[in-house]
């Protein structure tokens, strides 16, 4: 399987992109992967995802190594987890690297984990896997319009969301009126308000996997 990267610039300084990654609540708010975020001590938190209303997965991250570089970056080594049976991620680790670049900062994160269940675990994954790596460089967005626009995390989800419906009538209307709704529905970029996943790369800009990848690499083969 191939490991997840997303990487985006942000206009913003540093610290700020730090804060709001590496504070519990504010993370949870643009993070589309988790519903909370606790911290337990400096180095280890919870979290939990509401699957469905009702249905929640528990999980843990250890944060292994922070540290900044001599060249204005920061770069932060996580480890994560559940216990829960139900999770199909077993565990993993990845890192956040924070990028000095002109006009911003240059936020990207790649990361790996092992899937339970066995042989449908992996299966499931072929699925599961993609639809992460989409949530991740979606809630990037979303956190690039917060610290850019002002959108908030609560504002850009119903843009969003309104945006979705508008193009689901479009798929619906080329059932009577031919190709030109759907053309539309698939053609039309999102709007200056709306979190989407393909402002972000999702491929490294060179062969070097970059910090944290023999972590990365090792957490996706344990």
């Amino acid at each position: 399987m191939v490991r997840i990267y997303v990487e985006t610039l942000i206009r913003a300084d540093l610290g700020e992109v730090w804060r709001h990654t590496k504070d519990p609540g504010s993370h949870a708010r643009w993070d589309l992967r988790f519903t909370r975020i606790e911290h337990m001590t400096a180095e280890r938190f919870r979290y939990r995802t509401t699957v469905l209303p009702g249905v929640h997965i528990d999980g843990y991250g250890i944060t292994t190594g922070e540290q900044e570089r001599p060249d204005g970056s920061a770069l932060s080594v996580l480890r994560f987890g559940s216990a829960d049976r139900r999770s199909l991620i077993a565990r993993g680790g990845g890192y956040w690297r924070y990028v000095p670049a002109p006009g911003g900062v240059r936020f990207l994160t790649a990361y790996d984990y092992r899937p339970r269940w066995g042989r449908a675990g992996r299966l499931a994954d072929c699925v599961f896997r993609p639809v992460f790596g989409w949530a991740t460089a979606w809630s990037f967005d979303r956190l690039r319009l917060w610290l850019e626009s002002g959108v908030t995390p609560s504002a850009s989800r119903w843009c969003w969301l309104a945006e979705t419906a508008v193009r689901t009538g479009l798929v619906v209307m080329a059932w009577r009126f031919g190709p030109v709704p759907l053309i539309a529905a698939f053609a039309l970029p999102p709007s200056p308000w709306t979190p989407a996943a393909r402002r972000c790369r999702r491929r490294p800009q060179s062969n070097h996997c970059g910090p944290g990848a023999a972590l990365n690499q090792k957490a996706g083969r344990a």
